[in-house]
Formats: C-alpha cells, sequence, structure tokens
C-alpha cells in the first residue's frame, strides 16, 4: 500500500471513530428540555400520543463501550490501520499457507496407503472409490454431470458408458484429467454445400434407424468414403488416436438428431477437455481415473475389496 493511501486509510479510521465516539459522548450527557410530565410537548393523535425522553439504557451503554474497545483491540493486532501490518502480523496469505499445509498432512495420511495400488484395486476400494467420487464433484462434475453422464449442451461426454473418444483405459483416462483434450471437427459446409451435408448427415443417423429419404442415405454414403473415413474410419466406427467418435452407437457428444447431427457436420465442432495437472496431483487424478473406472463396471471381479 503506497504512503497517500495508507495516509488516507489512517484518517479515515480516524475521523470515523472519533466522530462515533463523540456522539456517543454527547448522546449521554446532553439534556433535551422536557415538560413536568418528561414528555417533549410534540403531541399526536389530538393528545393521544406524546413524546417521551428517556436516558440511554446501560445495557446499550455497555455494548456500545465494549464495541469501541473492541474496534481499537482488533486495529492494533490486526492490519487494517493503513500500511500498520498489526502486533500479530497476521496476513490471509499466511492464514491460507497454515491450513493449507495442515490439509496436506492430512491429505498424505489418506493417501498415502493407496498410492501402491493398481487402478483395478482403487476402483474397489471403498474409501478410494468415495475420496475419488468426491474429488469429481469438486472438479469434474460442472461439465460432465454429477452423474457422470455428460453434458450434450457443452459436449461433455458420457464417462459411466463403453464409448471412449481417446480409449478407456486407465491409463488414457488418467492422461485425459492431467492434459486435457483438444477435439476439432472442422465445418464441412463450404465442401458439402447446403445439399451435401443434409446427404452425409441422413447417412449418419440412418445407421441408428432414423428415417430419413433413401436417395439422401445413397448420396451420402458416397460423400461420406470422400470426406469423412479419413477421420472417422471406413466402417465410420471412429478413431481414438485422434479422437475422432464413432458415428454409428448410441453415443453423442451433441445429440444424434438429424438437426444436430447437420449443425455439427455444417458448423464444426471444438471439443476442449481442459489440463487438470496444475490443480489436481497424480494420486487425486488416479482417485478420479478409479471412480470413473468402477462408474463403468470394467473393473475385474475377481479382484477382492479393501
Amino acid at each position: 500500500m503506497s504512503g497517500f493511501w495508507s495516509a488516507w486509510v489512517i484518517i479515515l479510521a480516524c475521523v470515523t471513530v472519533g466522530i462515533s465516539v463523540a456522539l456517543f459522548v454527547w448522546a449521554l450527557w446532553m439534556r433535551i428540555p422536557t415538560a413536568s410530565d418528561g414528555t417533549t410537548g410534540h403531541v399526536w393523535a389530538h393528545g393521544a400520543l406524546r413524546e417521551a425522553v428517556r436516558p440511554l439504557p446501560w445495557w446499550w451503554v455497555l455494548i456500545s463501550i465494549g464495541a469501541f474497545m473492541f474496534g481499537v483491540a482488533y486495529l492494533s493486532l490486526y492490519p487494517g490501520f493503513g500500511s500498520f501490518a498489526g502486533r500479530l502480523a497476521w496476513t490471509s496469505k499466511g492464514e491460507l499457507q497454515r491450513h493449507t499445509a495442515a490439509n496436506d498432512v492430512l491429505l498424505e495420511v489418506r493417501l498415502a496407503p493407496l498410492r501402491g495400488l493398481s487402478f483395478e484395486e482403487l476402483a474397489v476400494h471403498k474409501e478410494a472409490v468415495s475420496f475419488g467420487h468426491r474429488l469429481y464433484l469438486d472438479n469434474c462434475a460442472a461439465c460432465h454431470g454429477r452423474e457422470a453422464q455428460g453434458n450434450q449442451a457443452v459436449g461433455a461426454p458420457d464417462l459411466t458408458d463403453a464409448d471412449w473418444l481417446y480409449g478407456g483405459d486407465a491409463e488414457t483416462i488418467l492422461t485425459s484429467i492431467l492434459d486435457g483434450r483438444n477435439g476439432v471437427m472442422p465445418p464441412l459446409a463450404g465442401a458439402l454445400g447446403h445439399n451435401g451435408t443434409n446427404e452425409v448427415a441422413a447417412y449418419v443417423v440412418s445407421v441408428s434407424g432414423t428415417q430419413v429419404p433413401p436417395d439422401w442415405v445413397a448420396a451420402g454414403k458416397v460423400r461420406f468414403d470422400a470426406l469423412c473415413v479419413a477421420c472417422h474410419g471406413a466402417d465410420g466406427r471412429g478413431n481414438p488416436a485422434m479422437g475422432a467418435p464413432n458415428l454409428f452407437d448410441s453415443a453423442w457428444l451433441y445429440g444424434g438428431n438429424i438437426e444436430n447431427v447437420v449443425a455439427s457436420v455444417r458448423d464444426g465442432r471444438n471439443g476442449v477437455m481442459p489440463p487438470w495437472r496444475q490443480r489436481l496431483s497424480a494420486d487425486e487424478a488416479r482417485l478420479i481415473t478409479a471412480w470413473i473406472l468402477a462408474q463403468g463396471r470394467r473393473v475385474a471381479p475377481q479382484v477382492a475389496a479393501k
């Protein structure tokens, strides 16, 4: 804090306290002229109501004195009086560091026994799964939903099914959490035109049983084979190496009706999974991975629970 602003805060605090104390003392000692009956002479409702004057109650006086004393003590012990650090040298940063250090100690006590377990063991370990669930709720649920079933509005995939853009093994999921992903579907409206876009979308949704004009499907397959197989594969089953989704299953990032598919083909998509390495430790990311594995029931049943 600069010298000017420190002086400004000090002056403002002193003036505020000074005025408050002066008003308090003045309220105790001042005398308001009253009539013999103890009223000021102000009447309302044709004399039915009269304004009386009573001294301040002693409980209010004592509380006020205590409040002034508390304020002075606080400004002498803690920062707040300009750049004066206070006799206790307390800072919010220091308080945060102390609490963080204490929490790290407690966290280490809980994490240490889990660190040597495999993902399969973690996914059937009651405490590890509970810990992973809490970490998931704190860090992942905003996009993927509380039950990890995804959110088509933001293109967040369902984490509980068997459909994975980059692979569903534990190490790949861990990499996705720590390093993030960036999946790009380029817009193809320029290459396909209006009719071509509709035809490709029609071909894609027809595989799942959606009723569309047969001639659109035939023309769409030709265009699909020319433009789309490089990423999604000749059979349309996707390519985990580049995060290209399977187009012929029931899992859809942005919705599988004809309108949503047309929008994806025409305008493209840009799905971003942010990296969490700066926020989560490797241990915490492993526990989230274990919880996700447990939800998808991809754990070998012969592994005994701890």
